[in-house]
């Protein structure tokens, strides 16, 4: 698995004109980011040995590097998810990948169904901290002792001091952000109402089918990790109605410029 990790790491490398300082994965309709890097370097992931390719609606599937907000960025356009089929271990290379190649903050995206009622459609969510609900580790298996501890520890899995940077960012842009805690749920069926219900007694504000091992990976290779949802949908009997990828995408693609902007903020702040 190094081996394969290093590989990939250095084709990266050979490609990029700089080691890049901050990795962002874009989730669900927040692709757009990366359209705003001037002169990007453009990378498909199909390019890069041992990489899956990405079968979601609104993944590109391909890195995009260039400067974005004073610093050098690597951006995820699309991302790999466990219903897609993909093993824990495809799902988090990416990550593992950065990591080598030197980056040591992540920031994730993502497009989150609303379990706190007290959310609305269209928020965004600051995650304090997750719930594992995805039935699987990333870690499982050997342990990759050149990458981090076998018992890798999940304290502070959201960096604090990023998390204030993000909170302070979204206050001097006038941007409400809520906080909470995401469930990482396998997908692809959406939740029933029962298993909502069960989720916010369990202290869930959000769920969503991704970011969970990317963070738990990332955190294993002693990255720093911010990570925001954006709210496109109230999760399941919540509203009464059917819920709908097709809205998902509308509503993340209608939000899409504020939270891009948000998170440049962010960066021009590290």
């Amino acid at each position: 698995m190094m081996n394969a990790i290093q590989e990939a790491s250095r084709l990266l490398a050979s490609r990029l004109p700089q080691t890049p300082t901050v990795g962002i994965v874009l989730g669900s309709g927040l692709g757009g980011l990366a359209d705003q890097i001037p002169n990007p370097v453009i990378i498909s992931y199909a390019e890069i040995p041992g990489f899956a390719q990405s079968t979601a609606p609104g993944h590109a599937g391909r890195f995009v590097a260039g400067e974005l907000a004073g610093q050098y960025v690597l951006c995820m356009q699309g991302r790999l998810h466990f219903y897609e089929g993909h093993s824990m271990q495809s799902i988090v290379f990416p990550i593992r990948v950065m990591a080598d190649l030197g980056i040591k903050t992540l920031i994730v995206t993502n497009a989150a169904g609303g379990v706190n009622t007290s959310f609305s459609i269209g928020d965004f969510m600051l995650i304090e901290d997750h719930i594992n609900f995805m039935g699987a580790n990333p870690l499982t298996g050997p342990n990759l002792d050149e990458l981090g501890p076998r018992f890798c520890d999940m304290t502070f899995a959201y960096d604090p001091e990023l998390r204030a940077l993000a909170e302070k960012a979204a206050s001097e842009q006038g941007v409400r952000l809520q906080k909470g805690v995401y469930l990482g749920y396998m997908g692809p069926s959406y939740e029933t109402p029962a298993e909502i219900r069960a989720f916010r007694t369990l202290g869930a504000d959000a769920v969503g089918m991704s970011t969970v091992p990317e963070v738990i990976a990332a955190n294993h290779c002693g990255m720093r990790v911010l990570a925001m949802s954006l709210i496109t949908n109230m999760a399941a009997g919540i509203e009464k109605k059917k819920l709908s990828g097709d809205e998902v995408i509308e509503i993340a693609n209608s939000r899409a410029k504020l939270l891009q902007a948000l998170v440049c903020k962010i960066v021009s702040e590290l």
